[in-house]
């Protein structure tokens, strides 16, 4: 096999590349001779970015193989598709054309536990990914083995915005907006095909952008949900745009997503920020942040947890000193990670009772582990 990949994978390859290359630089450069530079340099720039997304494609198709070899001697793995609101209206570019009110289709990933009793009651759920673009990967491999093997069933949707799925979905982007709605479809979705799902035992969880998706679907649809936790959440987009760099800015104002910065749109980005949406909070809630954060600084969920008191709403939360990991901390393999995740299911599991809660973080492990059956023990 090695003379194999030498002989003729890697030479295949570097012909690829190659290609690639001479396809994307040298051809536009070429024909811009007595042409207009600028345009050739927008033609180079839109063929790198078809190339990105041809790329996020591929990584997602292998991805996809790999939940089944990491999760699938616990769990009955698959992908749906399926539907949610149409595009807002500053995204349609024709809006008398055919279908262009039309709902938006995404695909949403299904965890079922394989020691299911299909004549029970299960609780759901849904978990949404982080990112400004990305997508639900393996990166989630321990987390998920973690909650079917309590006996939940769980719903990952890949909304819009996510990468692997083209350029299109890629521009579909709504960030604190409709991809909300897009989890929330991804709820509703699964009560209607899935008959052994208890309706009053549905939650939501999610780190970072999924905390925010997290924390927004809890205060849009607060009768629909019996808990949530939100890890270093995303919580104040005027905060945030102040800390960040002008290429992450630059990931909002774009022509097919907001469109304009937060200093020409305050309130659009306000309306899209949890901290200031903190009365509609309704539902038993757990935050998680860590001070040395250097993604979602602790100034914003700070925010946040100010405003829930201000409102007198009532939640747990907790602000994790200088944890190891930053970011991070929690959905890590060390064993602080670890047993932050075994009180993590503590709460959600008090309002969602799953068949086979977590005693001890010894079990956690020999479920989130395969390779460890006995664990690395509660020490």
């Amino acid at each position: 096999m090695g003379i194999l990949k030498k002989r003729f994978f890697l030479p295949l390859i570097s012909i690829w590349i190659g290609i690639i290359f001479f396809s994307i630089l040298i051809v536009p450069l070429a024909a811009s001779e007595g042409d207009n530079k600028d345009e050739a340099l927008e033609q180079m720039k839109r063929r790198f970015e078809g190339l990105r997304h041809y790329l996020d494609v591929l990584e997602k198709k292998i991805d996809d193989v790999l939940w089944y070899h990491k999760v699938g001697d616990i769990a009955y793995i698959d992908k749906v598709r399926h539907v949610g609101p149409p595009l807002s209206k500053r995204q349609i570019k024709n809006p008398t054309a055919m279908g262009a009110n039309n709902p938006v289709k995404f695909y949403s990933y299904v965890f079922i536990p394989k020691k299911i009793d299909y004549n029970k009651k299960y609780p759901l759920l849904v978990f949404p990914h982080g990112g400004v673009h990305s997508n639900f990967s393996t990166y989630y491999t321990h987390i998920v083995r973690e909650l079917t093997a309590q006996g939940y069933v769980v719903i990952a949707p890949e909304y819009r915005g996510s990468t692997g799925y083209g350029g299109g979905m890629y521009e579909k982007i709504d960030y604190g907006g409709l991809e909300v709605e897009d989890a929330y479809a991804a709820r509703n979705y699964m009560l209607e095909n899935y008959e052994f799902l208890d309706k009053d035992r549905v939650g939501i969880l999610g780190w970072s952008h999924g905390g925010l998706i997290t924390l927004m679907n809890l205060f849009d649809h607060p009768k629909d949900y019996k808990v949530g936790f939100a890890g270093v959440p995303v919580s104040d987009l005027i905060a945030r745009m102040g800390y960040s760099t002008d290429s992450y800015r630059e990931l909002y104002s774009v022509r097919y997503h907001i469109g304009k910065t937060a200093n020409e749109d305050i309130q659009e980005y306000r309306r899209r920020s949890p901290a200031w949406q903190a009365e509609k909070l309704q539902t038993p809630l757990l935050i998680h942040t860590n001070t040395n954060d250097d993604d979602v600084y602790v100034l914003e969920v700070e925010h946040l947890i100010k405003s829930l008191k201000a409102a007198g709403k009532k939640f747990e939360y907790k602000i994790f000193q200088d944890a190891p990991g930053g970011h991070s901390f929690d959905r890590m393999d060390t064993q602080l990670a670890k047993k932050v995740r075994f009180k993590i299911y503590k709460f959600l599991g008090g309002y969602l009772q799953p068949p086979r809660p977590f005693k001890t973080v010894k079990d956690l492990v020999r479920a989130g582990y395969p390779g460890y059956p006995h664990g690395m023990g509660d020490r």
